[in-house]
């Protein structure tokens, strides 16, 4: 698969914070727009701005952390909403919350409890962590993933910058009977100080612990001219054709730098292969 092939139709990340509406109208509508769940604004925000960004004729992808769901009529409520809007595809992850306000602790466990009710969701989004999670053992994420596998549809990886890192976690996952498709998540086009500034206040972690899991951004934040995307993508490229890696395409955060991002995608497909920005109002 080629450069172009591999961006022909990427999911862009956008956090549900003030100014984002605004900044999504930068964005593509031949691609996927996942909209992120936090403590801090819970699920409710997400669902309210994901929403509006459907009123505006996007394909949107809700993140729903398993932490912030209170229990079982709550969830009952959120895949209602899914249905009245005719959304089939929901991303799950476990939260960054210290304790669940629910029964859920876990991503598997949400899941499982979504497997028992009735809702039209038909495809099913994970998170996976070729660096790791500081907060648990590489056997324990590997035995969940696993776990995952019969739920879900597809692994979104997170944040990585190193290419070698997330093709050996693939390789690794693959021979460990974990099939499902992957997006490999990468940062858009993204002010490297920026993006450490925006991941510590939107909750990725403290400083010590996000700079554990991200061994590539030190040289980034170094590097002259600042960080792109371009050679990840020309490394991953050739491995997205390939069975045993299945990468079907691009998850990008963009931090809400879309413009910028969507600017460098422009710039990587080519002005003829280029589709209009911007969603229908």
């Amino acid at each position: 698969m080629t450069d172009s092939e591999i961006l022909s139709r990427p999911r862009f990340e956008i956090l549900p914070t003030e100014g984002a509406e605004e900044r999504a109208g930068h964005l593509p509508r031949d691609g996927k727009v996942a909209v992120t769940c936090s403590p801090g604004k819970g699920i409710e925000n997400t669902l309210r701005f994901s929403e509006r960004l459907l009123q505006r004729g996007f394909r949107v992808v809700p993140h729903i952390a398993a932490r912030l769901v209170g229990g079982r009529a709550h969830l009952e409520e959120i895949l209602r909403w899914f249905d009245e809007h005719g959304l089939r595809e929901i991303y799950v992850i476990g939260g960054d919350s210290k304790e669940p306000v629910g029964p859920y602790a876990s991503a598997l466990e949400l899941l499982d409890a979504m497997s028992r009710l009735e809702h039209g969701v038909e495809e099913v989004g994970i998170g996976g962590y070729p660096e790791g999670h500081p907060l648990i053992d590489d056997e324990e994420l590997d035995r969940a993933l696993l776990d995952k596998q019969p739920f879900a549809s597809y692994v979104v990886t997170q944040l990585c910058f190193d290419a070698d890192t997330i093709l050996r976690w693939i390789s690794g996952i693959r021979h460990k009977g974990i099939r499902l498709p992957v997006y490999v998540g990468l940062p858009g086009a993204v002010d490297p100080k920026k993006l450490l500034r925006v991941s510590l206040k939107v909750g990725v972690g403290d400083s010590v612990r996000f700079l554990k899991k991200q061994t590539g951004l030190v040289g980034m934040l170094l590097k002259p001219g600042g960080y792109s995307p371009d050679e990840l993508v020309e490394r991953l490229a050739p491995y997205a054709g390939d069975e045993h890696y299945d990468i079907v395409g691009l998850h990008l955060y963009t931090f809400n730098q879309v413009e910028s991002t969507v600017q460098w995608r422009q710039r990587m497909l080519g002005p003829q292969k280029t589709s209009g920005t911007g969603a229908p109002r």
